[in-house]
């Protein structure tokens, strides 16, 4: 029994390992592959899977596939269309053979119920007989019913008909769509259900100017989806059991990209398209002020580079093949500058471009409190670039944590509490945000610093405090005092806590300037000065014992810690 028992424990444990195992490797494969998470859960049943489907039938999609072709209208035909049967009013609704009607005859004559018109056209209503129905628009079905009756019951009988379910048809779909075939239906359905039914129109070969519906052998309506998509016009047609969608053959396309709110070709059925017209499809966008136009027609390949409000003055024409992209080509003559915290002047300054810090101080209107030699410039495309290098280091701890060999059950075990510590100090770090502070420093030369659209001038006021954050027991912001170092102020904020590592000690100055402090010997160190206005930052340990990486995660909270002002312990 003792011994059985041991087995099982063993084969548990190793099956722990070996799920472990396989998780980490699920992780590690999801790093190199660009996946920032994964989840493993049970497969999804079939009401859950949606639009997923081994095997399509009428109602059943496919999960989308990127065939490389953005074509204006593709995002029409997503299942939802077949999804819905159309069982509205619809005033010229003509009952046919099949229809499901509600009657309530009552006075002279009673009867309620459900009558379904029969072959020959008919309903049958007791005491009156056959009532023929086929053909009748529905908002007249009321008194063509009211009619036969009065000529058995000339008064005291009151009549209320109304269409409860238009008649089940199957439509054949067929041409350039995804799916041909025979689907079922409701005749009151809009052709786009059936289209949907047949998987949407091919992006590489189908036609939304030209979807013909055919009934014995002559084409009775012909469909312009673009007049759908743009202004929300569709005729409602009576499909018939039988009738064939037949959607065409895609006919001249030009390729838009750019600046336009509908990146996609659009197709066109004459032999060009004027550009104001393809315009009113596409979109453009405010910023756009110049077309680029790649003519592909004939053995070369020719550019036009115009500008847009010139291009329509000349009546451009774009040919099928064409390749038309919208920029902006704006040479920039004026920046905006936002200038925050102790001052009195404006909120936003407008400069000419290429200006420099030097020439903006001077129009500032700082108050009595104003701290001007610790000016602080924040820069967009500078957040952008340590939020882009923060993630790169990150990237990089993952990569190495999770592809990292395991020798022993042991050592596997180990490394994966490891791995999911780490993990979740990833987590946290991608969601700090950079700042993009400019360290200006204290040199002259801090005012010649051009001057970028978009820039965050802050103004810090003058105080007499200095604070204290990371791993300390109690941080605050303390009153400067000229006597005290750092060690000394890390204590008024009750000193270090048992995560922090008392060998890393960063000062960061109102300016943005850092200042690091290193050694064991950190109360001799402490000695460096502490300014009116500094804040002292204390790092977290890492556990160089448990975790093997520690160089990197140390970098990584150096990072965080200089780049966004958090300090993050693992």
């Amino acid at each position: 029994m003792y011994a059985a028992l041991m087995l099982n424990g063993f084969l548990r444990m190793t099956f722990k390992s070996l799920y472990k195992g396989i998780i980490f490797q699920l992780l590690f494969c999801s790093v190199l592959f660009g996946y920032s998470s994964f989840s493993i859960s049970q497969a999804p049943n079939a009401e859950e899977s949606g639009n997923l489907s081994q095997s399509t039938g009428p109602g059943q999609f496919e999960a989308s596939v990127d065939t490389g072709y953005r074509v204006f209208g593709s995002n029409l035909f997503t299942g939802t269309f077949a999804q819905q049967s159309f069982s509205g009013f619809n005033p010229n609704y003509q009952i046919n053979v099949g229809d499901m009607l509600y009657l309530q005859v009552w006075g002279a004559v009673e009867f309620e119920g459900e009558q379904q018109v029969d072959p020959q056209g008919n309903i049958f209503i007791p005491q009156v007989g056959p009532v023929r129905v086929q053909g009748t628009p529905n908002s007249e079905l009321n008194d063509v019913i009211e009619k036969s009756v009065s000529r058995v019951y000339t008064d005291n009988v009151y009549i209320y008909a109304s269409l409860v379910e238009a008649q089940p048809v199957k439509v054949f779909v067929t041409g350039n769509v995804l799916r041909p075939g025979l689907y079922p239906g409701l005749s009151s359905d809009s052709i786009l259900s059936y289209i949907d039914r047949a998987g949407g129109i091919d992006p590489r070969r189908g036609s939304y100017l030209d979807i013909q519906l055919k009934r014995n052998g002559q084409t009775v309506e012909v469909f312009n989806l673009y007049d759908f998509l743009l202004h929300g016009n569709i005729r409602n047609v009576q499909l018939h059991e039988g009738d064939i969608l037949l959607v065409g053959s895609r006919q001249n396309v030009v390729n838009f990209s750019g600046l336009v709110e509908n990146p996609y070709q659009i197709e066109f059925s004459s032999k060009s398209i004027s550009l104001a017209d393809a315009l009113k499809i596409v979109d453009p966008l405010p910023l756009a002020t110049h077309i680029s136009i790649e003519r592909n027609t004939g053995l070369r390949s020719e550019v036009e580079y115009l500008e847009i409000a010139s291009a329509l003055e000349s009546n451009i024409e774009l040919l099928s093949g064409d390749s038309a992209s919208l920029v902006a080509d704006k040479s920039q003559s004026t920046i905006g500058i936002i200038v925050e915290g102790e001052h009195l002047g404006q909120a936003q300054y407008v400069l000419p471009y290429g200006s420099r810090l030097g020439d903006l101080i001077p129009l500032l209107r700082p108050s009595e409190l104003s701290n001007l030699t610790s000016i602080q410039l924040f820069r967009r495309s500078l957040a952008q670039q340590q939020k882009r290098a923060l993630e790169e280091s990150l990237r990089g701890l993952e990569t190495q944590v999770l592809s990292a060999r395991n020798d022993t059950v042991q050592e596997a075990q180990l490394r994966a509490s490891e791995a999911e510590l780490v993990s979740q100090f990833v987590q946290r770090a991608r969601q700090v945000q950079p700042r993009g502070q400019v360290i200006l420093g204290e040199s002259g030369t801090a005012r010649d610093v051009v001057l970028e659209n978009g820039d965050r001038i802050v103004i810090p006021a003058s105080s007499n405090l200095v604070s204290v954050n990371g791993e300390v027991l109690f941080p605050n912001a303390t009153v400067f005092n000229q006597n005290s170092n750092a060690m000394d102020y890390i204590a008024q904020a009750g000193g270090f806590t048992q995560r922090a590592d008392d060998s890393r000690v960063i000062i960061r100055r109102p300016n943005g300037s850092i200042s690091q402090l290193e050694g064991r010997g950190l109360k001799r160190a402490g000695s460096e000065y502490v300014n009116s206005g500094d804040e002292i930052l204390v790092m977290p340990a890492v556990d160089t014992k448990r975790l093997q990486y520690n160089k990197d995660i140390i970098e990584i909270i150096y990072q965080l810690a200089l780049s966004a002002g958090v300090v993050l312990s693992i």
